[in-house]
């Protein structure tokens, strides 16, 4: 098993990168999509913990920045249904906290935002993920009038404005803020304040 690498960035491409040791080997890795855009520039030091997976016809290799995130794709490949690739697609759109807070909250449509993932394999990775996934770390959020979570109005909201076609990487930052300025928000006001600042950053 090849669990971790180290090495300079030689390329990118796509969602995978040639990572080079330092004694000129180099490994084809596949990446989150967070990962992806964290990228070091080429010729730069990267460091990422990895997964190996075997097929009859070929030798994957899926890199991650975190140990965390490396032992969720195992968590994720061992459930019936997904394969390697679908694991990445998950935990490009989910981080391990993200994925805890889902089963906390009962959220399962949730992964159906994930591309290939109906309704009923939702609800399925759902199952296994209640019996596989450790949620005792899962951080904790304070309870706000009404029984609405923190945690679960920021999904909301980046779900609404991916809706409206903003991407999280730019939304996510903005809503955490908001949330964080303002707790008593519900969605709907939270939703209003942020595009009215992203409306603002792109005057």
């Amino acid at each position: 098993m090849i669990a971790y690498l180290e090495g300079r960035l030689a390329e990118k491409w796509g969602n995978s990168c040639l990572l080079v040791t330092e004694g000129g080997v180099g490994y084809e890795v596949a990446l989150p999509a967070h990962t992806m855009a964290a990228l070091p520039g080429r010729g730069e030091m990267l460091a990422l913990h990895t997964s190996l997976m075997v097929r009859e016809d070929a030798l994957e290799l899926f890199g991650f920045a975190s140990f965390e995130e490396r032992q969720t794709f195992e968590v994720l490949v061992s459930i019936s249904k997904v394969g390697a690739r679908t694991a990445l697609s998950i935990l490009s759109i989910f981080r391990p906290d993200d994925l805890r807070r889902l089963v906390m909250e009962e959220d399962v449509l949730a992964l159906t935002r994930v591309s290939g993932i109906g309704k009923k394999t939702a609800q399925h990775v759902f199952l296994e993920l209640k019996y596989k996934l450790k949620v005792d770390d899962a951080p904790q959020t304070a309870v706000l009038p009404g029984g609405a979570r923190p945690g679960s109005v920021f999904r909301d909201v980046l779900d609404g404005l991916a809706n409206l076609g903003y991407a999280e990487e730019e939304s996510a930052p903005l809503v955490k803020k908001i949330l964080q300025e303002e707790p008593d928000m519900d969605v709907s006001e939270a939703l209003r304040a942020a595009l009215k600042a992203l409306a603002r950053g792109k005057a």
